[in-house]
C-alpha cells in the first residue's frame, strides 16, 4: 500500500485527536518500522488494518467509522495535493465516473507500483451513479469515505446506498449507488 496512505492517516489522526494519540497508536501497534512511513514508500495493508485497530480501541470509535472519515479527509487531501487530476470534472458523478478511466491512470504515472482497488461505472444517468468497488484489500469503508468526501468537495446533494458482497478469490466487492434525490 502506498505510503502516502499511511502519512495522510497519521496525519489525520494528528489533527482529528492529537499528536500525542498519534504517537501512542504508533507505538502501541508494534509495527515493523516502528511507525516510520515515508510518502513514496510501500507498506502492507495489514499495517494500516493494524493501526485503524488500535486507533478504535484508543478512541472507543468503530473502525468502520473511522476509516469512512478517513476516506474523507484522504479526498479533500488529494483535492490539495492533486487538484490537475480533479480539474476535468465539475460535479461528484463526472469525477467519481472517471477513478479507473482517468484518476487511476494519472495515479499510476506517479506511483508506477500502486496496487488500486476498481472501480467500475455501471450506470451512470443524470440521477443516478452504480459502481462496483472490488479489491483485495476489503477497503469499501476508505471508499465510501472517499465518495463522500467528493460529495462534499462539489457540494452536491446525493444520497448514497451501498451493498456489500461476500468476497470471491481474495477480492471484495461493493456496490455503490449515488443518487439525486
Amino acid at each position: 500500500m502506498l505510503g502516502m496512505v499511511f502519512t495522510e492517516f497519521v496525519e489525520m489522526v494528528e489533527q482529528r485527536f492529537s499528536p500525542e494519540l498519534a504517537d501512542q497508536m504508533l507505538t502501541e501497534t508494534h509495527l515493523a518500522n516502528d511507525g516510520a512511513y515515508t510518502a513514496i514508500g510501500y507498506y502492507p495493508h495489514e499495517e494500516m488494518q493494524a493501526l485503524v485497530a488500535t486507533l478504535a480501541r484508543l478512541t472507543g470509535s468503530s473502525v468502520p467509522v473511522l476509516v469512512q472519515a478517513y476516506g474523507e479527509h484522504l479526498f479533500q487531501r488529494f483535492v490539495e495535493l492533486y487538484p490537475q487530476m480533479l480539474g476535468h470534472c465539475s460535479d461528484s458523478f463526472s469525477l467519481l465516473a472517471s477513478v479507473d478511466g482517468h484518476i487511476h491512470q494519472e495515479v499510476h504515472k506517479l506511483y508506477p507500483q500502486a496496487q488500486l482497488p476498481s472501480f467500475e461505472t455501471v450506470e451512470h444517468t443524470a440521477q443516478r451513479l452504480v459502481l462496483v468497488y472490488r479489491s483485495s484489500r476489503g477497503l469499501a469503508d476508505l471508499a465510501e469515505g472517499l465518495i463522500r468526501g467528493c460529495i462534499r468537495h462539489y457540494g452536491d446533494n446525493l444520497r448514497i446506498r451501498r451493498e456489500d458482497f461476500p468476497a470471491s478469490a481474495g477480492i471484495s466487492s461493493t456496490h455503490f449507488e449515488i443518487i439525486r434525490p
